[in-house]
């Protein structure tokens, strides 16, 4: 078992001072007065690992919330459990029968602006620090950049236009504000990336494993700016990254996603989660991402929740032969000569062992070890979040080559890939030669569909490619064009008294 970090120790104590204040910020109407019992009185670092401790939390990256808003609209995800758990969200996330309602929805907004606020408290302490101007300083500075960033980058993807909250709000009637332009929030996400990367170390210590670096903030900015289809931009932040030589991609992909794999030469930047013998399924050192889409079944098969499934769209997408299809997709064989087990996976498809499951199959990618199962917890509090990863600035790297004619240097970055995936078998996944801008294009959206499957982000390729409504509508989705933004949450609508204004058409 991994040993627990610096990192996730302060993080677990910066929890339990300040995470009720934070998630009770948001849930007050936008009128009253704030003292310091509202925030966590703890240092500019204390508070800034409560930010780590809310990021692997339910709301953004480890639970339905985060599921649905970034993974099941796509074609290769659906909701997943059984049809008459939640199918209210399959309604609204793999039909996108959307609802201003929808509790999700409001738990993804809110989680967002609770960490920005935080971030805002870090900056706003350091800033009348008398020591702003050390190491120390300088790096919570740059972390909290990096994650006011990643918050708003979520929100203006998912929403568009949304407010603009870039300082500490003492009265709550401050952050009532009406919607800034998108490209006002991107002026900001790009302001606060270029100011992180230079405030922040290549790597840390091994007692701060998790942390987020200066790779981190350059592979995020990349991501800002291929949403934007800037290929200038992306492509110079991409090739940086690559450029440094800080990243590999020696770990085997069946073993990536295992905890052989945590904090491998290919991860960018990953939360840290934990289990010990008397926390085994304890939120405040690690995270539900395993709870939540692990195999929804019983006995050996009690595995989790069963949220957020691939579809045999997914399962078809990849090439014969292709090992990641085994390191993605978890599925079964049944015959009168194998038994099925938790540990038997990975076999010629059979039948799966939840025949009421709305998906075909669940996600490797939240694969407890047996092993540690025994141990812990069968729900895998302990598996590490990945968030961004080598292969993705690879990818990355690839596209913006290709759409800047330059294709040569496109194709070696999608062999690498590609290469890692065969694992020395030179019998499948042959290199990708055309120089064709439109048949290179092609196979390098086809890439980013295998390598990243099942993580965020497919249904926001879509709509930035423009072919969202045309692979959507295919797939048997009801997708409209205004499907891109979300509606804000009424009830921020609500508290706001009319100042936050609804999303066109909805």
């Amino acid at each position: 078992m991994k040993p627990i970090t610096y990192l996730s120790a302060v993080v677990s104590v910066a929890a339990v001072m300040a995470l009720t204040a934070c998630n009770d910020f948001l849930d007050r109407s936008p009128l009253g007065q704030f003292t310091e019992d509202d925030a966590p009185n703890a240092l500019a670092e204390g508070k800034m690992f409560n930010v780590y401790y809310l990021m692997r939390s339910y709301n953004i990256t480890a639970g339905v919330p985060a599921f649905m808003v970034h993974n099941v609209r796509s074609e290769d995800s659906e909701k997943g459990s059984d049809a008459g758990d939640g199918a209210g969200e399959a309604a609204m996330w793999d039909d996108f029968q959307y609802s201003a309602s929808n509790g999700p929805l409001a738990a993804y907004w809110g989680q967002n602006y609770t960490i920005i606020y935080q971030c805002n408290e870090v900056l706003d302490d350091l800033e009348k620090s008398d020591h702003n101007e050390s190491e120390e300083a300088l790096r919570t500075r740059g972390e909290a950049l990096f994650f006011r960033a990643w918050c708003y980058f979520n929100l203006v993807r998912a929403w568009g236009e949304v407010p603009l909250v870039t300082f500490k709000v003492a009265e709550a009637a401050e952050a009532n504000l009406p919607k800034s332009s998108a490209e006002a929030i991107y002026r900001q996400i790009d302001s606060d990336l270029t100011e992180a990367a230079a405030c922040l170390p290549t790597t840390w210590g091994s007692d701060y494993t998790g942390r987020v670096t200066w790779g981190a903030v350059r592979s995020l900015h990349a991501r800002t700016y291929m949403m934007r289809n800037d290929w200038d931009n992306l492509y110079a932040a991409a090739t940086e990254v690559i450029g440094r030589g800080i990243y590999n991609l020696d770990t085997p992909v069946d073993q990536v996603f295992t905890v052989e794999g945590e904090n491998c030469g290919a991860s960018i930047f990953e939360l840290q989660c934990e289990s010990t013998e008397s926390m085994k399924q304890d939120a405040s050192i690690g995270s539900q991402f395993c709870e939540v889409q692990g195999v929804r079944g019983a006995g050996n098969w009690d595995l989790g929740w069963g949220w957020h499934m691939g579809t045999t769209l997914l399962g078809e997408a990849f090439e014969e032969g292709d090992p990641r299809r085994d390191a993605t997709l978890l599925y079964f064989r049944r015959s009168n000569d194998e038994p099925v087990t938790p540990e038997n996976t990975n076999k010629p498809w059979g039948e799966s062992p939840v025949s009421t499951a709305m998906g075909a199959y669940f996600n490797k990618k939240a694969y407890t070890d047996p092993v540690l199962r025994e141990k812990y917890t069968r729900m895998g509090y302990w598996v590490n979040i990945r968030l961004i990863r080598y292969p993705d600035v690879l990818l990355m790297a690839a596209e913006a080559a290709n759409e800047k004619g330059l294709a040569p240097e496109a194709l070696g970055y999608l062999e690498q890939v590609r290469a890692h995936a065969r694992g020395g078998d030179n019998t499948v996944l042959p290199p990708v030669t055309t120089t064709d801008r439109e048949a290179l294009r092609q196979a390098i959206r086809h890439e980013r569909r295998v390598e990243l499957a099942l993580e965020p982000d497919r249904f926001y390729d879509l709509v930035r490619w423009g072919i969202a409504k045309e692979v959507l509508t295919a797939a048997g989705k009801n997708y409209q064009e205004k499907n891109a933004l979300l509606p804000i949450p009424q009830s921020e609508i609500d508290k706001s008294d009319g100042v936050l204004v609804q999303n066109p058409d909805y």
